[in-house]
């Protein structure tokens, strides 16, 4: 989502959490955490550990350039550093090329290292959230044009978590389908943000919701779908809707 406005980002601030963005090339995260656990040292910290993880992925992708390229499942050289492995491992499972699952897979990497600091955390990555939390959490799903306005009532859970989402009329990512918000709820965030890509691909019409909703939930690790396409949606899983 880069060059694109992250206004929505005005309202990502939980009560008794402080909230800054790290900024390297092209990645963009958004973090909050809890209060009592910020420090000014903290940002800097996300921002190197974002910079170590993209310098990963840079350096592999010039020994395997397909993997940037293919939209297809990839298999990764024996060398592929951490980064890479967790993309791809999420993208074969949804059927998708490793990129699908670049957003998710910072996003989680970088807060678990935060987790070795805080409490709690929410890494947004254009859309992207990976988060461990104590006290249930409201969400907003931006989905284009629809007349639809609801948000996610996500819970509190004793581990971390990853809720993903992709859309086909918002924001500059690659998408084939035409699905106006695809969410998709896993303990993995780069699993999430894979099967979000995948699901919403196969939506064209309305008529493709059920299709596609079933799709997402078969994958293995998948906890909760939400697919919205104009005036209709369609859910499975664990998902909890509440009003914006």
């Amino acid at each position: 989502m880069e060059g694109t406005s992250r206004r929505y980002r005005e309202n990502m601030q939980p009560e008794g959490f402080v909230s800054f963005t790290c900024k390297y090339k092209e990645s963009d995260l958004h973090i909050a955490v809890e209060a009592g656990d910020f420090s000014p040292d903290l940002a800097a910290f996300a921002e190197s550990r974002i910079i170590f993880y993209r310098t990963q992925l840079e350096n592999y992708l010039q020994l395997d350039p397909l993997f940037l390229l293919t939209l297809e499942p990839h298999l990764v050289r024996a060398d592929a550093p951490q980064v890479a492995l967790l993309m791809v491992r999420a993208a074969n499972a949804a059927g998708v090329g490793p990129m699908a699952a670049v957003a998710g897979a910072l996003a989680e990497l970088v807060g678990l290292d935060l987790l070795g600091r805080v409490k709690q955390v929410i890494v947004e990555n254009g859309g992207d959230i990976f988060l461990q939390v104590a006290s249930p959490l409201r969400v907003a799903v931006l989905a284009g044009d629809s007349p639809l306005k609801v948000a996610l009532e996500l819970p509190a859970r004793a581990s971390p978590y990853g809720v993903c989402t992709s859309s086909g009329t918002v924001g500059p990512s690659l998408s084939f389908g035409k699905a106006d918000a695809a969410v998709v709820i896993s303990v993995s965030a780069p699993l999430a943000d894979a099967v979000a890509t995948a699901a919403g691909n196969r939506v064209q019409e309305v008529s493709d919701l059920p299709a596609a909703t079933a799709f997402a939930g078969s994958i293995r690790g998948v906890e909760g779908v939400l697919l919205i396409k104009g005036d209709k949606m369609a859910a499975w899983g664990n998902i909890k809707l509440a009003p914006t």
